[in-house]
């Protein structure tokens, strides 16, 4: 590790480097613990690792210099930052089913198969989903005209408190 931090003279990327030369190393361990000691073999395979990276690290420096950035990305549209952020809340097997059923189209069925419950807990997490996801995005619409009521100097109302659910009820879903 040592040897290839000071020749990356990066931490992160020496312990990437070595990181992967072991799992090289463990493909073949029975072979290179045979011939010796196989610290000689992981050494080389890390520095080479590092140096790879170093050179297409630089390849990339030279073509943003030789083309310039990228183009200008449009930014997002506010309404798909809100979905973005109110899915991100969700509980990850609501949000899990709400991406597989509405983003994807997938019947329930197929959703239940694919994420390994009955179809009516596929039911119910897509009604709580929806239920949460409706009062997070009814929050974002108000924060938005928040936003533009401020702006046309109308007085903005208070904002609304995040909704907490207590730890101790139950969730079956």
């Amino acid at each position: 590790m040592a040897a290839v931090y000071a020749a990356t003279s990066d931490l992160a990327e020496a312990e990437d480097a070595v990181q992967e030369a072991y799992a090289r190393a463990w493909q073949r361990w029975d072979r290179l613990t045979a011939e010796g000691d196989p610290t000689p073999w992981v050494r080389t395979v890390a520095l080479r690792l590092a140096v790879s990276s170093w050179r297409r690290a630089r390849n990339r420096m030279r073509a943003h210099f030789r083309h310039g950035p990228p183009p200008d990305l449009p930014d997002l549209a506010p309404d798909r930052v809100a979905l973005i952020h109110a899915l991100r809340g969700l509980k990850p097997e609501q949000r899990t089913a709400v991406v597989l059923h509405h983003l994807l189209d997938l019947p329930i069925e197929q959703v239940a198969r694919e994420t390994g419950v009955s179809s009516g807990a596929v039911r119910t997490r897509l009604s709580r989903a929806r239920k949460a996801l409706g009062s997070h995005l009814a929050d974002t619409d108000t924060d938005t005209d928040t936003f533009a009521n401020a702006d046309a100097g109308a007085k903005a109302p208070a904002p609304h408190p995040p909704t907490c659910h207590p730890k101790g009820v139950p969730s079956h879903g």
